[in-house]
């Protein structure tokens, strides 16, 4: 397998991000309330996005100055608030809004979204330990952790760069850890692996991001259910919210680099089909969809009439759960981390972040969700993601919504 591949899972550690170059925007829209909203004396309120519009193209056409070598092409956005439903979709440059996206690590809050589908169903309790569902693997020092530390970086499993060292070091511990970033093989039997490896810390004592808990997290939910990861994909968010370009693949092991694999062309059909899909960064939707997935949350787990997550199952996936055993992410901007969710030090802005440039934001005051995606890095997302947020608060801001 290619090294380098996993020198791309280490970029998600950051927030992703959108960008785009280009076209003229949409000036203003009046959104339509949509199936499921709250009630709302908003219903009718204007809400302009051409000072967004501007703002990320501004930022676009300001980076590809500075980095002619390597100009973003386009991007997407989205943006959704909890009682108008989604109030501005576009695309930017040469990418249309519906474009198809890989997302790398802004996968992890849909995977652990899965997770807490199944507690809501009393198939997984998240806080048990994890080797009462896989008696018939043996029992391993893995066995005492549970979902919920798997899905908040706080197993004590190899982390992201642990597990990438082991691909440059054959003496490494983990390097049978790598079978996650391979479309070989099934997440179960992956699943096995990891769960025999030998943790190098104890479950809660430490915050270390990615790596084998993911994909260990995925092949519990698969044990638990009787069913293959893309079956619940499908069965939590494709049917109910209406997300057809949603899907999961492991394009790791045929990238073959740290940049956005030049293979994709935004085209589900050049990507492998797999039974071991990369729990933690596989994920591939365009910016629409996923933007009603953000919704999903600001309505505490509905699409439309449908209840997706209970609305503890959100809440939960929410707060800042690192918090409770004295852990931090170490990042100042984000320094707290729930069940897929990095979070702000008031746990008012979640965020989840991918390697290719993914930026998706929830704000919690304002009841607002934003999705800008771009092809390119974690750090450049981030970049256009934080300059245009500002400008998405002075909208809001503005209207005075009720609240």
């Amino acid at each position: 397998m290619n090294t380098r591949i996993f020198s791309l899972v280490l970029s998600a550690v950051v927030c992703g991000a959108a960008s785009g170059c280009g076209d003229d925007a949409e000036q203003s829209q009046s959104p339509q309330v949509q199936a499921g909203a709250p009630a709302s004396a908003d219903a009718g309120v204007k809400l302009d996005f051409s000072r967004f519009d501007k703002a990320l193209t501004d930022a676009i056409e300001a980076y590809n100055t500075e980095h002619s070598a390597t100009p973003l092409a386009g991007a997407s956005a989205v943006i959704v608030h909890e009682k108008l439903g989604t109030v501005h979709s576009h695309g930017y440059g040469e990418f249309a809004e519906d474009r198809l996206f890989l997302i790398a690590s802004s996968s992890k809050i849909l995977s652990a979204g899965v997770l807490m589908r199944l507690a809501d169903q009393g198939k997984l309790d998240v806080d048990a330990p994890i080797g009462q569902y896989l008696g018939d693997w043996g029992k391993t020092k893995a066995s005492q952790i549970t979902a919920a530390q798997l899905v908040s970086n706080s197993s004590g499993l190899p982390s992201l760069s642990e597990v990438s060292g082991a691909a440059n070091d054959p003496k490494s511990p983990f390097t049978s850890n790598l079978c996650q970033y391979t479309d070989a093989g099934s997440l179960r039997d992956c699943g096995k692996v990891l769960y025999s490896t030998e943790p190098p810390r104890a479950p809660d004592s430490m915050f270390a991001y990615g790596g084998s808990q993911w994909q260990l997290a995925g092949a519990v939910a698969e044990v638990v259910s009787g069913k293959a990861w893309a079956e619940l994909i499908d069965e939590t968010y494709v049917k109910p919210c209406e997300v057809a370009s949603l899907g999961f693949t492991n394009q790791f092991g045929s990238s073959g680099g740290l940049g956005y694999p030049a293979f994709f062309k935004a085209d589900r059909a050049n990507l492998p089909e797999t039974k071991n899909p990369s729990i933690e960064g596989g994920a591939f939707v365009n910016a629409q969809d996923y933007g009603k997935l953000l919704l999903m949350h600001l309505r505490g787990g509905r699409c439309g009439d449908k209840r997706v997550l209970s609305e503890a199952a959100t809440a939960r996936m929410q707060k800042n759960r690192i918090k409770e055993y004295g852990g931090t992410t170490g990042s100042p901007a984000q320094p707290g981390y729930g069940l897929g969710f990095w979070t702000n030090e008031s746990g008012k802005v979640i965020t989840d972040g991918g390697a290719y440039g993914s930026f998706p934001l929830l704000d919690l005051e304002r009841r607002y969700g934003i999705f800008i995606v771009i092809e390119s890095t974690s750090e450049v997302g981030g970049q256009l993601g934080n300059k245009v947020k500002p400008v998405v608060d002075s909208i809001f801001d503005d209207a005075k919504l009720s609240k």
